[in-house]
């Protein structure tokens, strides 16, 4: 069920297996700040031990995806040593990207502007669908910081270098419809329409096998394999962990008597 409404994030498990977190401070564009990044961290947490979860889609409150991180600190660090700053980014990038190591499909429902960090955390999800007016950007060199939030990893990996390059070097911002275009999003919608078809596509996803559907995560993790042999040689060993899953045989069974089949992960 939906948290309550001064949550900073609200999250809502659906009845098909589909989890929605909904980043909750429109009157901070929805950045990252403490109260946020704790509840986070346990929402991820509570999801892991889900045993019936099958998807999970990211969208903010409002107008904003995410403006990133909470930037009203930054003034104050000329004083801070380098090694407890390492630290407390490093735990800020590590809780939010604990998002990659959920073992289902997750979704950014990008609604709004996606700025830095916040872009990054949808870089972070293995689908992206972006409201068509929706800006994204990464303005970490224009603030005199390096990128951050794994982006010299993310970018690269979602869109390739050459977008990377300019995004992060030359600061280029992209409208929703131009990042599909690009590769950064999947697809781009008007923004009245985003989450319906998002949490369509997470419905979609919640309908396929579960076992299949977590081993093709892996198997795609960290842009694929590292080549055809290493391709084969895990999918020698997954296939065959399917094959011998009840979930197969009603799968087969729901195509051989033109009904959709009723998976339940075992």
């Amino acid at each position: 069920m939906p948290g309550d409404s001064a949550d900073p994030l609200q999250v809502e498990r659906r009845p098909d297996g589909v989890a929605v977190l909904t980043l909750n401070d429109a009157d901070r564009r929805n950045a990252m700040s403490d109260e946020m990044t704790a509840a986070w961290k346990d929402a991820i947490e509570r999801l892991r031990g889900d045993a019936g979860l099958r998807c999970v889609v990211v969208t903010g409150a409002g107008s904003a995806f995410s403006s990133g991180g909470n930037l009203s600190w930054l003034a104050d660090t000329n004083s801070v040593a380098v090694p407890p700053l390492r630290d407390r980014m490093l735990e800020f990038y590590r809780t939010w990207l604990a998002i990659r190591g959920l073992e289902v499909p997750t979704i950014a429902a990008v609604n709004g502007h996606a700025v830095g960090a916040g872009l990054c955390l949808a870089l972070a999800c293995d689908l992206r669908y972006a409201a068509e007016d929706a800006k994204l950007l990464a303005p970490f060199t224009a603030l005199g910081l390096h990128p951050g939030m794994a982006a010299t990893w993310l970018f690269p990996e979602v869109a390739g270098l050459p977008l990377a390059r300019e995004m992060l070097l030359a600061g280029r911002v992209l409208t929703g419809a131009e990042a599909a275009a690009n590769g950064l999003a999947n697809q781009a919608f008007p923004r009245a329409e985003l989450l319906e078809k998002a949490l369509g596509v997470a419905a979609r996803i919640a309908a396929q096998a579960p076992i299949a559907t977590r081993l093709t995560k892996v198997a795609l993790a960290g842009g694929g394999h590292a080549g055809m042999e290493a391709a084969l040689r895990w999918e020698s060993l997954a296939q065959p962990v399917t094959m011998s899953s009840r979930d197969m045989r009603e799968g087969l069974a729901a195509q051989r008597e033109k009904r959709s089949p009723e998976f339940t992960g075992e």
